[in-house]
């Protein structure tokens, strides 16, 4: 069996042949099959992670550079992102602070790239903290 191959494209196709390799008794086959999938399974659950990350990054940074801008939409993405992350994290207990901590940077760059394909015009780059990205409020001020 492919099982790198199978997992890349396929966890649920790979859990069913892990499931076969068991009914047959090959339990060294069925090991390998399990390997690939834990490997699958995290990469995946790592990409999701950024992807959370990035989008209120990405909306915070249009949320400093364009003020004027500031829509209720863009407070439910923040929001719902920082959901997901918290979810994400409770399903997935090694994706703790410290990794969002190691893959900051490059979350923050890929943001910031968005952010300029948004608003379709440079934006200096700009730092964001963890607070701002994790923990501050976003409201829209009431007229």
């Amino acid at each position: 069996m492919k099982w790198q191959e199978l997992a890349a494209t396929s966890h649920y196709r790979t859990a069913v042949a892990v499931k076969q390799a068991l009914q047959r008794g090959d339990m060294h086959d069925a090991i390998l099959g399990l390997e690939e999938l834990i490997d699958a399974l995290s990469g995946a659950n790592q990409r999701a992670l950024e992807h959370h990350l990035i989008r209120p990054m990405q909306h915070i940074i249009k949320w400093k550079v364009q003020p004027e801008r500031r829509s209720r939409s863009w407070v439910a993405i923040i929001h719902n992102a920082r959901e997901a992350i918290r979810e994400l994290q409770e399903d997935t207990p090694s994706l703790t602070d410290d990794r969002i901590r190691h893959r900051w940077d490059t979350c923050s760059r890929k943001a910031h790239r968005k952010a300029e394909g948004d608003i379709d015009r440079e934006i200096p780059q700009m730092g964001l903290s963890w607070e701002e990205v994790c923990e501050a409020a976003y409201t829209l001020e009431a007229n």
